[in-house]
């Protein structure tokens, strides 16, 4: 497994410069969560002043690429394609991206529908950029898509990466099946206690890490994605002396 890197999640009340400045510290690869402060879209250039290897998350508040209403869902794959151009202007090897949500139950179906659409959109895209795009596996909150491994057929026969996110399958009830079924591109790494979305440090909680770390591939990439930033170096910590038993 790639040494593990770390999320700019932990450091959002931070401007992006001062974010990657303190990580930069801590570790040689980044993942610039593009929202608030660290929107790539307004930052990009901040990235060239650091010595660092990038991973990128696409926002999670303003894109929903299982809108039902069209001209939202197109407006939310655009953003991800403008997105895929700054990650490769950066040299980003990943781009995360959340599966959508749908907030009306009655609109499910829909829903479901235009997130394939979406998924459709974004094989496309793949083909055009050098930035592998990876859609993220959710938690526990029951009005977002790909909570279990039903996605992931799909994603395989697109072309599209997969980004596990070990709390929220954690939480899901799904980590033992995503680690037996799945081949991610990438990883989110924290912890929690099997009821709420923590992002707690690594080791701290219920999660049996060193089944997840043995079932890595060589190739994925990895960030710690902790709320405290005082949990990163605990955290890298505790996964580099997993990886070395």
């Amino acid at each position: 497994m790639k040494s593990p890197g770390c999320s700019t999640y932990c450091l959002m009340d931070r401007p992006l410069d001062e974010a990657l400045g303190l990580l930069a510290a801590e570790t040689r690869l980044v993942e610039v969560l593009s929202d608030s402060l660290h929107s790539l879209f307004f930052h990009q250039e901040v990235c060239d002043s650091f010595d660092l290897a990038y991973t990128v998350h696409a926002p999670t508040t303003d894109i929903n690429l299982a809108a039902p209403n069209e001209t939202m869902r197109r407006a939310s794959v655009e953003a991800i394609a403008d997105l895929s151009r700054i990650c490769d202007g950066i040299g980003a090897c990943r781009l995360v991206i959340h599966p959508g949500f749908c907030m009306e139950p009655h609109l499910w179906q829909a829903s479901e529908q235009a997130l394939l659409r979406s998924l459709h959109d974004l094989a496309a895209l793949q083909d055009k950029v050098s930035v592998v795009l990876a859609v993220e596996n959710m938690g526990s909150w029951t009005c977002c898509h790909f909570r279990d491994t039903s996605l992931l057929p799909v994603l395989d026969d697109l072309g599209l990466g997969f980004t596990l996110d070990v709390g929220h399958a954690a939480l899901t009830g799904m980590l033992e099946t995503f680690l037996a079924e799945a081949h991610p591109v990438h990883l989110h790494l924290h912890d929690n206690d099997g009821k709420n979305d923590l992002h707690a440090a690594c080791g701290s909680g219920c999660i049996d890490f060193s089944a997840v770390m043995a079932a890595i591939p060589r190739s994925a990439t990895t960030v710690v994605e902790v709320h405290d930033p005082g949990a990163v170096r605990p955290s890298l910590d505790f996964l580099q002396g997993k990886s070395g038993e």
